[in-house]
């Protein structure tokens, strides 16, 4: 729900304007269509009210008229909320993870260390996703793109495990920095995001930046506890990112979970790569069919009274 909200939006913005000749013609039509208006100026009101049948006094109501019109507004203004699916990308879009390769993650809980367990981690994942592109990112105080997303999966894996705290040029945990490059290879190929972490700042401000400037796309976070410890420290980071939180599992039930949630289709885009989104109006015809009907059933009600 929280994902719908922040995805609404509406593609034609200025067809709402044509909600204000309807509301216009409609006041004026309630002001000039009192059948009783010529003698409201001549007859005290109570006197009036008393001399009249209420039922021919009032005018006739076109509620569903100006509702038919007001959701035909909306539908022409294209309400959207889910991107379009590629009628030509594969089934399955890339998967980018950004690994977390700081000192912290040369921790043994006992051993083997965090960023050994990450990089048996990977090779699973690489090896259940055999022929579906994956990439990689690295990042500690810097983040460093180490390939971009390949269906050479075996090779994602290669290079995974010789990432170590001791070749990156700079300590740290700059999230930001890894969606940063994310985000470049999100623009050209589209997919999600897995992030690999023991740890992550509390600091969220600039994470949250350049999550955004990334097109906030669906991401995971796999998270190291260290043994013997819950990996709720890391839900803030999961909340603010809206990320599906998994535990690392001895067994394969996180990779299971990884691949479910990556499972979606790459979005279309326009030629200048921005994303193309789905015309949502379509949705509102059945509301402005079943309003079309409603004056035949009062006609029919009419003839029948006669």
């Amino acid at each position: 729900m929280i994902e719908f909200f922040q995805s609404f939006h509406l593609l034609r913005p200025a067809a709402l304007a044509l909600a204000v000749p309807a509301l216009v013609v409609w006041w004026l039509w309630r002001k000039h269509a009192d059948p009783l208006r010529g003698w409201r100026s001549q007859v005290d009101s109570d006197l009036l009210d008393a001399l009249s049948d209420q039922a021919d006094s009032k005018p006739r109501a076109f509620w569903p008229l100006l509702i038919a019109w007001l959701i035909a507004t909306l539908a022409i203004a294209g309400p959207s909320w889910k991107p379009e699916p590629s009628p030509f990308a594969e089934d399955i879009s890339p998967l980018i993870i950004l690994l977390k390769a700081d000192a912290s993650m040369d921790t043994p809980d006992p051993e083997p260390s965090r960023l050994e367990r990450a990089h048996l981690k990977i090779k699973d994942l690489a090896t259940a996703r055999q022929g579906q592109a994956l990439g990689l990112i690295a990042y500690a105080g810097s983040a460093h793109l180490v390939l971009p997303p390949t269906k050479d999966t075996s090779a994602v894996a290669t290079m995974a495990a010789e990432i170590s705290p001791e070749i990156m040029p700079v300590q740290g945990q700059r999230l930001d920095l890894a969606l940063d490059r994310a985000s470049e290879l999100l623009k050209e190929n589209g997919g999600t995001l897995l992030i690999i972490t023991d740890t992550a700042s509390s600091d969220t401000p600039e994470i949250n930046k350049a999550f955004a400037a990334a097109g906030s796309p669906a991401t995971q976070i796999l998270a190291i506890a260290p043994v013997g410890s819950s990996i709720s420290q890391l839900n803030p980071l999961a909340k603010s990112l809206d990320a599906d939180l998994i535990a690392m599992t001895d067994g394969d039930q996180d990779i299971e979970r990884i691949i479910k949630g990556a499972a979606r289709p790459p979005v279309a885009r326009t030629g200048d790569g921005a994303t193309r989104w789905q015309d949502g109006g379509y949705y509102l015809v059945p509301f402005l069919v079943i309003l079309s009907l409603l004056p035949f059933r009062r006609e029919s009600q009419t003839k029948e009274a006669v």
